[in-house]
């Protein structure tokens, strides 16, 4: 049986941080109240330089580095953005020139917080189907660039940054199951409600911001992603007990806990990186579980689960030996 097996991790993440007591001076909030709801006390805001695609591209290089493979080798590229660098091309296609890669597929998919596995479930189809052979897989965002900063419930969320991995086809078990959800009719939830062909006066007006109902997304969350985690185990045959790390999607530090107490595992086995990221939106799985591996936490032979929920709404998880 052919596997995708992650070979490879990167991450990138800009230079400025804009603390909670930075946002003290901007809106109604505090410290306090910031962490204590959310978990977050820092994150990174990109520079006009900076762009989605720029972020994916050096995540990408990184993690090419990392899995000693030439970039004329990749053969698929997947970037998982909310936050694209043009309305076309796909980003997918402006990393894959600033690589030197000629002629493999490159797309993007948008898919909110759960972009990023669900990049990795299609990329893992392309891989167990023989129409790939080295996939990339990027989660870059810069959310910063659609948050109305006078709104306290939503700017003290989110951050930038990109994260990526690099698939392999092998015969060593990696992405052992994908599961994949969605459903449209709690959009308004969460959500930018202005487009190219719907709202376009507001984003001419610069007023494309995110829009966020919080107690209806934490309640939904917490009930999707205990549903998701067990969906997983159950078409692996496994208990709860097999899983040694939790990289979940970086929301919120309450939901996280909720999902880890759930599995029964301890807060030393779940990757967080919030606190100092916040929400990276589809960057945020991959940025934390590079910083896991580079830091020797999580091993080869680790079973490891990813799971995210997102605007849409969107839900999903993947469970891989890494």
């Amino acid at each position: 049986m052919t596997y995708a097996r992650i070979v490879g991790t990167g991450s990138y993440l800009p230079a400025k941080i804009v603390t909670n007591v930075d946002l003290e001076k901007m809106v109604d909030t505090s410290d306090e109240w910031i962490v204590e709801r959310t978990g977050i006390r820092e994150r990174r805001v990109a520079s006009p330089e900076e762009t989605s695609g720029t972020m994916g591209f050096e995540s990408a290089r990184r993690a090419l580095a990392m899995a000693a493979i030439d970039a004329k080798d990749v053969d698929l590229i997947i970037v998982a953005t909310t936050t694209p660098d043009l309305v076309f091309p796909a980003t997918a296609c402006l990393i894959q020139e600033r690589l030197g890669i000629h002629g493999c597929p490159a797309f993007d998919v948008q898919a909110v917080c759960t972009g990023f596995v669900y990049g990795l479930a299609i990329a893992d189809k392309f891989i167990q189907t023989g129409s790939a052979r080295c996939a990339l897989v990027i989660g870059t965002e810069t959310f910063t660039r659609i948050l109305d900063w006078s709104d306290r419930g939503t700017c003290v969320l989110f951050g930038d940054g990109a994260g990526a991995v690099v698939l392999k086809a092998d015969e060593t078990p990696g992405i052992l199951s994908s599961h994949l959800h969605a459903d449209g009719q709690y959009h308004p939830i969460l959500c930018v409600p202005a487009g190219v062909s719907k709202g376009y006066d507001k984003v001419i007006a610069g007023q494309a911001y995110v829009q966020m109902a919080g107690s209806e997304v934490f309640k939904l969350a917490v009930t999707t992603l205990t549903q998701v985690v067990d969906e997983a185990l159950a078409a692996n045959d496994m208990q709860r007990s097999d899983i040694d790390w939790l990289v979940p999607h970086q929301a919120n530090i309450r939901i996280v806990t909720a999902t880890a107490r759930k599995l029964g595992l301890p807060m030393e086995k779940v990757v967080v990186t919030l606190d100092r990221h916040g929400n990276t939106s589809a960057a945020s799985i991959p940025l934390a579980f590079d910083e896991a591996v580079r830091s020797d936490r999580i091993r080869r032979g680790d079973v490891v689960l990813m799971e995210g929920v997102g605007g849409g709404f969107t839900w999903g998880s993947v469970l891989l030996k890494y």
